[in-house]
């Protein structure tokens, strides 16, 4: 019975500027006597706070082309390849990423490097303060455009450079976390930018 209401909830977010969206895993169904079977939800959220949670039996690049369909505009995801590719075949589409991933990457470095993630994290805490502040003030298009310009470019730009600066300067290991997570950073900076 609900079914033609979420069909219809999917299709408005799709016609969304801007969705987020992720995957996640989640047991269900039965696999053997006491064993689940792993599926995944690919929650998306469209810019009217509308969100849906198509479910999928894995985490195949064709669902989220599925779920997709012929989605324009601004996609913000993680750095998992089935968004990337999708916003590659699909002219419009613009890929944005998540900063919020790119930070838990310098959470998970505070233990080794707790002086470079805490600078880098203090810079990302800088941007969400500006996040906040738009919120507050209930800026919207040209204004919040504006001052996402003129205060958090700065900052992203300032994070990319001292990133870029401590990678060539220091005698990290590659697989030193603080390492991976300013690399990985510094890998998305064009679709952090966004």
């Amino acid at each position: 019975l609900l079914r033609p209401i979420y069909d219809a909830q999917l299709a408005s977010i799709l016609t969304s500027e801007v969705l987020a969206m992720d995957e996640t895993p989640i047991k269900a169904g039965r696999k053997s006597k006491g064993k689940m079977k792993q599926g995944y939800y690919w929650p998306i959220f469209g810019d009217q706070h509308e969100v849906a949670f198509p479910f999928a039996r894995s985490r195949a690049h064709r669902h989220a082309v599925e779920i997709l369909g012929r989605f324009c505009g601004t996609l913000i995801s993680d750095d998992y390849g089935a968004y990337r590719a999708f916003a590659e075949s699909q002219p419009g589409t613009t890929r944005a990423s998540c900063w919020a991933h790119v930070r838990r990457k310098f959470v998970d470095a505070e233990a080794i490097e707790p002086k470079r993630a805490e600078d880098a994290l203090s810079l990302i805490r800088t941007m969400y303060a500006i996040e906040e502040e738009i919120c507050e003030r209930e800026l919207d298009g040209e204004a919040k455009l504006e001052l996402r310009v003129a205060r958090t470019r700065p900052v992203a730009q300032e994070l990319f450079a001292w990133l870029g600066q401590e990678l060539e300067g220091s005698a990290l290991l590659p697989s030193n976390p603080f390492t991976e997570a300013a690399s990985h950073a510094l890998k998305l900076k064009a679709s952090l930018e966004v």
